[in-house]
């Protein structure tokens, strides 16, 4: 779909000033040497998110707002996040945690989730975090195949770990974070004793633990942190990210979030995806701003309250998040005072031309899409304050980011040609490894580029366009199709929230189009609705791009990211196997 350009009056002065004059002129190593190395010259990215802070003008500033499900509320300054963080890494030096050891954290979104991270990495061991939403099978997996040491995880969730922990002979400790004994402890009270069980709790292990800590001097490209990822087929894959990635996740934190010191952060993603890792711990408070963190289920009334109450100025969403408080309305954003708010960015899936400029209509402000993937370990293309948006577009590429759209040899392609999405390897967060799978790490390149397995096309200006996934292109009556483009046609339409758009086999036209579309609140279900949308989509698209079948449904399945499996839609509807479903919503 062609999109009108928001032309955009700045009133503010954003940090990336003039794009092309930044992205030419771009260093990494200049930028390297920005970066406050540990006294004996060794590299440690927690020290630079957090110590450093700890040890400036920053010392006393409040680095993390923490609010629960009840209401409850905890901030932690830097200097507070520093000890702590280091209290976690002595904790595990007592429990002979050492250089190279996993230790994952399986926690809902708390404040001990994020200074246990960054303690992780204090001592040289590599982080890992699971969603609270995870069943045994995905803990298993995923515990297994990294040989996790210790697992850091709650009572309530501790349950699921009972039935898999037989399995897992490398799992030596399982320690549970309880709030009885957290509130003893913030307070200095007397904490509760632990008794003899299969695992063994935090708080007094904490209090047993030193303040000081002597960091692990680490190299820049020794692993810090990984996630698994699922695929369409076979177990999770443990993408690993090295200490130097927080170098591309601060620039790109800076340039595309337009973070300051000065601000007070929200980022809505779970640490259990990568984007809760890189921009809501990493980057964000490597440049020292607030962040915000809400422990409680989507609520549109209440995330504006948070906004209010907090003052917030920058905040990060999902594309899925956005529609559904579009579905809510604007009446209700009339209610709270949003004025505090200067920019808004999404990231999980493309995000439709519709809820960029519904963000324009209800804030004010229009939602900048930007484009990366686990693997990146950062944001690689992006919309920015400073440049005009075109909704439905990624934007352009973040300046240290060589971007391109190949064909199957590796050659570039011209403007408007469809290709596979690439980029040159080398930028710093890019994955040091596939864990244990060096076959799967190589098929990621293909000659001198690094492949992201999505179609795209590049325009006249530069600006890149999503189009599917490469095995998601819809081949109908010999067009070529891509199903974000049909999805846009779809949730612009005023009755439909949310869709999903896969190709279907069909004797005639190879494949036929077939959309899974949520409707808005009060509207129901009819042929004639069916009728309605189709020619309405033939109106705005093309002829040939329409849904021939419409199935409606109350839910799309979505990754915990926000991101519709057009692959679980199609399984379903072809009656194949469904593959890994660990990281999908209620599945």
């Amino acid at each position: 779909m062609k999109t009108k350009p928001i032309v955009k009056k700045l009133n503010f002065e954003p940090n990336l000033k003039d794009y092309q004059k930044t992205y030419d002129s771009f260093s990494y190593f200049d930028e390297a040497k920005k970066f406050e190395n540990l006294p004996d010259g060794g590299f440690n990215a927690a020290y630079t998110v957090c110590d450093v802070n700890a040890q400036n003008f920053r010392k006393n500033k409040v680095a993390l707002y923490w609010e629960g499900e009840e209401g409850e509320e905890i901030k932690l300054t830097f200097q507070e996040l520093s000890l702590l963080s280091n209290k976690v890494g002595n904790l595990l030096k007592n429990l002979e945690v050492g250089r190279g050891d996993r230790v994952f954290l399986f926690l809902p979104r708390i404040p001990e989730l994020y200074f246990c991270f960054l303690g992780i990495l204090k001592i040289g061991a590599i982080a890992g975090t699971l969603f609270s939403a995870f069943g045994p099978q995905a803990l298993e997996d995923r515990l297994k195949n990294s040989d996790a040491k210790i697992l850091i995880t709650t009572p309530q969730l501790y349950p699921r770990v009972q039935k898999i922990k037989q399995n897992l002979p490398n799992l030596k400790t399982v320690i549970l974070i309880d709030e009885e004994n957290r509130t003893a402890f913030m307070k200095e009270a007397k904490l509760k004793k632990p008794g003899k069980n299969s695992y063994t709790w935090f708080y007094p292990l904490m209090e047993k633990a030193l303040e000081k800590l002597h960091l692990a001097s680490m190299k820049p490209t020794d692993p810090a942190f990984m996630l698994y990822t699922s695929g369409t087929t076979g177990k999770p894959k443990g993408v690993v990210h090295q200490h130097k990635a927080l170098l591309h996740e601060c620039i790109s934190a800076r340039y595309v979030l337009d973070i300051k010191d000065t601000d007070v952060y929200w980022c809505t993603a779970d640490p259990g995806w990568v984007t809760g890792i890189a921009y809501e711990i990493l980057g964000t408070w490597c440049i020292g701003s607030s962040t915000l963190v809400y422990g409680g289920r989507f609520d549109p009334a209440k995330w504006y309250d948070l906004i209010q109450e907090y003052k917030v100025t920058v905040w990060y969403t999902a594309p899925t998040a956005i529609r559904m408080l579009a579905a809510s309305g604007t009446e209700l954003v009339k209610k709270y005072d949003l004025s505090s708010l200067r920019h808004l960015a999404s990231v999980g899936e493309p995000l439709n031309p519709e809820a960029v400029n519904w963000g324009q209509k209800a804030f004010g402000l229009p939602f900048h899409d930007n484009y990366w993937q686990t693997e990146t370990g950062g944001i690689v293309i992006a919309n920015y304050p400073s440049l005009d948006i075109k909704p439905g577009s990624m934007g352009k590429p973040v300046p240290g980011i060589k971007a391109e759209v190949i064909n199957n040899q590796g050659q570039p392609v011209g403007p408007y040609k469809e290709g596979n999405l690439a980029l040159k390897p080398g930028w710093p967060s890019m994955m040091l490894k596939i864990w244990r799978r060096p076959e799967k790490y190589q098929s990621y390149f293909l000659k001198n580029w690094y492949l992201t397995g999505d179609k795209a096309f590049k325009d006249e200006d530069g600006y890149f366009w999503f189009i599917s996934r490469a095995d998601d292109v819809i081949k109908t009556s010999g067009e070529r199709v891509g199903p974000f483009e049909v999805e846009s046609a779809l949730v612009s339409h005023p009755k439909i929230i949310e869709a999903g758009v896969i190709g279907k086999p069909d004797p005639l036209r190879g494949e036929l189009i077939k959309a899974f579309v949520t409707l808005k609140k009060g509207e129901k279900p009819s042929e004639k609705l069916k009728e309605e949308i189709q020619t309405y989509v033939k109106k705005h698209l093309a002829g040939h791009a329409y849904p021939r079948e419409i199935e409606f449904t109350d839910k799309l399945p979505k990754t915990r990211s926000g991101k519709i499996m057009r692959r679980l839609l199609k399984a379903k509807e072809l009656g194949l196997p469904l593959g890994d479903t660990s990281t999908l919503e209620d599945y």
